[in-house]
């Protein structure tokens, strides 16, 4: 039997749920889904920005329940040192947390701009200029890290780093955001990843709709 349990939310709205299930699959660890309706009144105040929740995502492993997305990682790494999750090197795993600490304090503009709606389709998305500066930063993350590790992914196997990280290609989709053609080609490669086409493919598949994130604005 599956030795942890997973919490999500929405599948199609919830990046911090993508995050942290991105991670599990990584790990290897054996674990069930609990789904929490998006109605219910944490999940939908976390999606909408409105408030933290340690309801979603957070995994239970023997009786120990950790919260937070990067939490859960550190723990999953914790639980299966060998799967690759953080990079082997001391000085690329400073700057893998590094990069993932600023995506889940920083980009503020952007979660707000462009929430996740991996169902959504907005061509020629007006992009205001704070989220525009967000943009363009990532973009700079990601040109450096790939510069510096050679690829294909921001440390060059799949890690914590993409996971996080993830969320973003999907938003870039959804709005048709341009980018150069190393970000681009990184993009395709983090949207066409096994893992990442399994989330994807469940979402596709919700009906629940949360009507401020479908608004055009």
């Amino acid at each position: 039997m599956p030795s942890a349990t997973l919490t999500l939310s929405s599948k199609n709205y919830s990046s911090w749920s993508f995050r942290a299930w991105l991670m599990a699959r990584m790990s290897g660890v054996d674990f069930t889904e609990v789904i929490v309706p998006p109605d219910d009144t944490a999940a939908r105040a976390e999606i909408l920005l409105l408030s933290p929740s340690i309801l979603v995502p957070c995994l239970t492993y023997e009786g120990i329940r950790v919260w937070d997305t990067l939490a859960i990682g550190e723990f999953l790494n914790e639980l299966a040192p060998k799967a690759g999750l953080l990079p082997k090197g001391q000085a690329e795993r400073a700057h893998c947390r590094s990069i993932c600490g600023e995506m889940h304090s920083g980009f503020v503009s952007l979660r707000s701009a462009l929430p996740m709606n991996i169902k959504g389709e907005f061509k020629n998305f007006k992009i205001w200029s704070k989220a525009q500066s967000d943009i363009e930063r990532i973009a700079t993350i990601w040109r450096e890290c790939l510069g510096a590790y050679g690829g294909p992914y921001l440390f060059g196997e799949f890690s914590i780093a993409d996971a996080m990280y993830a969320p973003v290609a999907t938003r870039f989709k959804t709005y048709d955001v341009k980018l150069d053609a190393s970000c681009s080609a990184y993009a395709a490669r983090l949207l066409a990843h096994p893992f990442v086409q399994e989330w994807i493919a469940e979402a596709q598949l919700e009906n629940e709709e949360i009507e401020e994130l479908e608004v055009e604005f």
